[in-house]
């Protein structure tokens, strides 16, 4: 049964969130913001070795998808995540890609070798 209009555009915003996440880059800059309550551009741009305007461009994907916030204090920018599911999801599609790569001993190795999430809360 297809979905109706009225639902179309709730579909349309959980496609965008989805469009938010798919980048790899994009997924490391939330699991350094689940991490800390927020952290600066610079902080960012260190841990990513994304060049500044590569890095602004994902941030401002990721806050046009809601996924982010920013706060601009004196000459810094510092940003942290929407709402606290962000890293529960990111948990979650961990998780997910733990149990995917089950069969691929050499990829599972890989991804346990990922940086540490933090637990949810």
């Amino acid at each position: 049964m297809p979905f109706s209009q009225r639902q179309r555009p709730l579909y349309e915003v959980k496609a965008g969130l989805f469009k938010g996440l798919a980048h790899p880059f994009r997924i490391r800059i939330l699991e350094l913001l689940s991490a800390s309550p927020e952290v600066s551009v610079a902080e960012l741009q260190d841990e990513t070795g994304l060049e500044a305007s590569h890095l602004s461009q994902h941030l401002a994907v990721l806050r046009r998808h809601r996924l982010v916030e920013s706060e601009r204090r004196a000459s810094h920018v510092y940003y942290r995540l929407a709402d606290p599911r962000v890293a529960e999801l990111l948990a979650v599609a961990r998780a997910l890609l733990l149990g995917i790569l089950q069969s691929d001993g050499a990829r599972l190795d890989d991804a346990l070798a990922l940086p540490a999430l933090p637990p949810s809360a």
